[in-house]
């Protein structure tokens, strides 16, 4: 028993001298969880939470910047519209801090940041980006969403509408962006890590997703969704109009619309 425990520990020596001589001629490998846990929190909360908090900073100017899009847009297509016909106007309505609305005839579009930063999952065609590849922290990014309701769901305080999600804005660290949508929205993947943000970018994608919203009309539901009707239902129509409606009630919208890569 004596001569197996010296066996031991000669092999455990051996071991030993042979690792600390391969990290003596290997310095750039460094021995598994060799950190401090005060160090590694310090370093992530350096890099990760740094970067997060660049994330949102460029997500709520570029926000700003589309409040102020929307509001000279609204003005400068009212006033190419008011000789046509003055039942048409447009309206622009700040929500708060990560809200902002844009009344377009029948038509509302809704634009919301959200407050986090995200990544995106495994199977996102941004992923086969360079970009990305490159340097992980630049997948992370703030969205903005941009949502198309009914202007007489509000009008009619229709909670059981339905509103849908035209396109997503995503910004990064660096100020980098790509919008996500309807194949109408005609945008592509492979600008980000190229194309910045900027004012006329944003001009762009408002005015896309208006025309989008436009083109995108209100279609009569299957005969069999709406053939039966409760009580109460009959009586909240009475009231406030409130049968369920949405654009595409019924019918298939799903992200297989939306554009991505080939």
């Amino acid at each position: 028993m004596h001569r197996l425990g010296q066996t031991l520990e000669a092999k455990g020596y051996f071991c030993t001298r042979i690792l600390a001589l391969y990290i003596t001629h290997n310095p750039m490998e460094k021995v598994p969880n060799s950190k401090d846990p005060k160090t590694l929190i310090v370093n992530t909360l350096v890099e990760k939470s740094g970067m997060k908090q660049q994330v949102y900073e460029n997500t709520i100017e570029t926000f700003s910047i589309i409040k102020i899009v929307l509001h000279e847009l609204s003005n400068e297509l009212n006033d190419n519209i008011k000789n046509n016909d003055k039942r048409i106007r447009l309206e622009y309505k700040d929500r708060g801090k990560f809200e902002a609305e844009m009344r377009v005839a029948g038509d509302i579009l809704i634009f919301s940041m959200h407050s986090n930063v995200f990544e995106f999952d495994r199977d996102h065609s941004i992923w086969k980006l360079p970009y990305v590849q490159d340097n992980k922290l630049n997948s992370y990014c703030g969205v903005v969403n941009i949502y198309n309701f009914l202007t007489d769901s509000f009008k009619y305080n229709r909670t059981d509408d339905l509103g849908y999600l035209v396109g997503r804005l995503f910004i990064n660290r660096e100020n980098h962006y790509f919008v996500e949508g309807k194949r109408q929205m005609g945008f592509l993947y492979n600008n980000f890590g190229q194309a910045v943000i900027s004012k006329e970018a944003v001009k762009k994608i408002i005015e896309t997703s208006i025309l989008y919203s436009l083109e995108f009309d209100l279609l009569v539901p299957p005969y069999d969704m709406v053939k039966i009707a409760t009580v109460a239902q009959m009586n909240s129509k009475i009231d406030a109009s409130k049968l369920q409606t949405g654009k595409r009630l019924g019918f298939k919208f799903n992200s297989d619309d939306v554009l991505e890569e080939k």
